[in-house]
C-alpha cells in the first residue's frame, strides 16, 4: 500500500513542478513581451532624439558657418583698411622724405655759395694782410727816421726823451686818477651801502627777537636770616658739603636773606642754585638730604640742557644734529656774554643769517646752521684750552660739520680771513645781534674808556684838529685842518683811523669813522 502511494506523490509533484515551470514560463513570455514593446519604444523614442539633434546640429552648423564668413568678412575689412592707412602713412613718410631731401639739397647749394664766398673773402683779406704789412713797414721807417731826427735836434738820448714824457704824463695823471678813485670809490660805496641796507632791513624785518637777553641769577634769596646758620651747619659740614658736591664756593655775609653764589661753571652754579633753593624750601639741611637734593638737580639740569639744546634746532630747522652737539647748545643757555644769553644769541644769530641768505641767494638753512654754533666753543671753554672759535672750530671738525660752518665759526671774530660768503653773513648777523640796543650791556668804566680810546686814536693823526666820540661809541668824527689836509687826503686818515681802532680796541658791532674837512672864508664889513 506504501509503495502504491509512493509513485502517486512523485506524479502529483511532477504534475505540480510542471504547472510552476508553465507559470514561470508563461510569465517570462509575458515579461519578454513587455521588455520587447519597452525596447521599441525606446528605440522609437531615441531615434526621435537623434533626429531632433542632427536638425540641431545641423541648424548649429549653418549658425557657426555664417558667422565665421561675418568675421572673416569684418576681419577682411579690418586688414584693408589697416593696409590702407599703412599706405597712407607710407605716402606721407615719403613725402616728409622728399622735403627733407630738397631741404639738405638747398642748404648743400647754400652752403657750397657761402664756401665760395669765404674762399674769396679770405683771399681779400690775406691781400690787404699783406698790404698793411707793406704799409707798416714803410711806417716803421718812417718813425726811426723822425726818431733819429728828433735825437739830432734835443740832444737827447731816447732813454732820457722817454723819461721825460713818462714823468710828466704821471704828473698830469696823478690828479686825474685820485679823483677817478675818489668818485669810483664813492659811487662803490653808495651802491654797497644801499644794497646792504636793504638786505640787512629785511632780514632784521623778517627776524623780530627779544630786545634784551636773560642773565643768569647767583643770589639765593632766604626767607629769614636765621637760615644762614642752617646753610652753615655744625661745624660748616652743610656748607662744606654744598660747596664739595656742587663744585661751587657759596658766600655768605652781612648780606640781609641773600647767599651768593660763586663759580666759574655756569652749569654748577646753576645745579647749586637749584640745590639750595630745595633745600631752603624744605628746611631739611644735612650732608645726606644735600647728597640727594644735589644729584636730583644734576639730572634735572642735564635734562634741562637737552630740552634747551633740542629746542633750539628745532626753531632754527636746521635738520639732523650730533647728540653731543645738541648738549653744548644746551649748556649755552647758562652762559652769558655782557649780559646776553649765549644760546639766545646764538638762535638770533642764526635766524639774521637765514635771511640774509636767502635775500642773497645762499643756502638759508647752512646758514642757520652756521649761526647757531658759531659760539658752540664757548660751552666747555672754561674746560679747554684755547679760545672758543679754536675750541668751536675743533668740536666743528669732530662732528663732521660742513666747511661752511667750521669757516663761519673759524672767521666770526677775524681771527682768520673768511674763505665762504656764509662766514661773512655770521660775521654780520654776530654783529648785528651783539651790538643792537639793549642786546649787551657793558660797565661806565669800559664804556668811558671805550670813548676815550677812539678819540686819542683819532686825535693821534697828524693834520687832525679835534675828534668826536658819538653814538655810544658807534660812530667817531674827526675834524682835520684844512690848510694842512687836502680832500684826497681826508680818504686816507680816514683809512688810518679804522685800521688803528681794528688793531688796538676790542668792540662788539662795527664803529664809523667820518672825516670832516670844512676852509671858511671870514671877512668884516666896516
Amino acid at each position: 500500500m506504501l509503495i502504491l502511494e509512493i509513485p502517486i506523490v512523485v506524479d502529483i509533484l511532477l504534475i505540480v513542478l510542471g504547472l510552476i515551470l508553465g507559470i514561470v514560463g508563461l510569465v517570462f513570455f509575458l515579461q519578454s513581451k513587455k521588455n520587447q514593446k519597452s525596447i521599441e519604444a525606446s528605440k522609437a523614442e531615441a531615434e526621435k532624439i537623434i533626429e531632433a539633434a542632427e536638425v540641431e546640429a545641423e541648424k548649429k552648423k549653418k549658425d557657426s558657418i555664417n558667422e565665421a564668413k561675418q568675421e572673416i568678412a569684418e576681419l577682411k575689412q579690418s586688414a584693408e583698411n589697416d593696409i590702407k592707412e599703412r599706405k597712407n602713412v607710407v605716402v606721407e613718410l615719403e613725402n616728409k622724405l622728399n622735403q627733407r631731401e630738397d631741404t639738405l639739397d638747398r642748404r648743400s647749394q647754400n652752403l657750397d655759395r657761402r664756401e665760395e664766398l669765404l674762399n674769396t673773402k679770405e683771399q681779400k683779406i690775406d691781400e690787404k694782410k699783406l698790404e698793411l704789412e707793406q704799409q707798416n713797414n714803410k711806417v716803421e721807417a718812417v718813425l726811426k727816421q723822425q726818431e733819429q731826427k728828433l735825437v739830432e735836434i734835443s740832444g737827447l738820448k731816447r732813454d732820457e726823451a722817454r723819461k721825460i714824457i713818462m714823468d710828466d704824463v704821471h704828473e698830469r695823471m696823478k690828479q686825474e686818477i685820485a679823483t677817478y678813485i675818489k668818485d669810483e670809490e664813492e659811487k662803490a660805496k653808495f651802491e654797497v651801502k644801499s644794497k646792504a641796507k636793504n638786505v640787512l632791513a629785511l632780514a632784521i624785518q623778517k627776524y623780530a627777537g627779544e630786545t634784551a637777553g636773560e642773565s643768569t641769577v647767583t643770589t639765593v634769596s632766604l626767607p629769614v636770616e636765621e637760615m644762614k646758620g642752617r646753610i652753615i651747619g655744625r661745624e660748616g659740614r652743610n656748607i662744606r658739603a654744598i660747596e664739595s658736591l656742587t663744585g661751587v664756593d657759596l658766600i655768605i655775609d652781612d648780606t640781609p636773606e641773600a647767599v651768593v653764589l660763586s663759580g666759574f661753571d655756569p652749569v654748577r652754579r646753576e645745579i647749586a642754585k637749584r640745590s639750595l633753593e630745595i633745600l631752603v624750601s624744605d628746611g631739611r639741611i644735612h650732608p645726606g638730604r644735600i647728597e640727594e637734593v644735589v644729584e636730583r638737580c644734576r639730572n634735572d639740569v642735564e635734562m634741562v640742557i637737552r630740552e634747551m639744546g633740542e629746542d633750539a634746532v628745532f626753531k632754527t630747522g636746521i635738520g639732523k644734529i650730533h647728540p653731543d652737539l645738541i648738549k653744548l647748545l644746551g649748556r649755552l643757555h647758562f652762559r652769558t656774554s655782557y649780559g646776553q644769553n649765549v644760546l639766545a644769541h646764538s638762535i638770533e644769530t642764526a635766524m639774521i643769517a637765514g635771511k640774509l641768505a636767502a635775500e642773497i641767494g645762499e643756502n638759508e638753512i647752512i646758514a642757520r646752521r652756521a649761526g647757531l654754533l658759531h659760539d658752540i666753543g664757548k660751552a666747555c671753554d672754561h674746560e679747554i684750552e684755547g679760545s672758543h672759535v679754536e675750541i668751536g672750530v675743533e668740536l666743528a671738525n669732530k662732528y663732521h660739520e660742513p666747511k661752511e660752518v667750521v669757516d663761519a665759526i673759524a672767521s666770526h671774530h677775524e681771527d682768520v680771513a673768511p674763505k665762504t660768503i656764509i662766514a661773512v653773513l655770521v660775521a654780520a648777523a654776530d654783529a648785528l645781534s651783539s651790538a643792537r640796543p639793549g642786546a649787551r650791556s657793558d660797565s661806565l668804566e669800559n664804556y668811558t674808556k671805550r670813548l676815550e680810546n677812539l678819540e686819542a686814536i683819532s686825535n693821534n693823526i697828524k693834520g687832525v684838529q679835534s675828534s668826536f666820540a658819538i653814538q655810544a661809541g658807534r660812530e667817531v668824527r674827526v675834524i682835520v685842518n684844512p690848510d694842512e689836509v687836502d680832500d684826497l687826503s681826508t680818504f686816507s686818515i680816514a683809512r688810518q683811523i679804522k685800521e688803528e681802532i681794528e688793531e688796538k680796541l676790542q668792540y662788539p658791532g662795527t664803529i664809523k669813522v667820518t672825516v670832516i674837512r670844512e676852509t671858511r672864508a671870514t671877512d668884516v664889513a666896516k
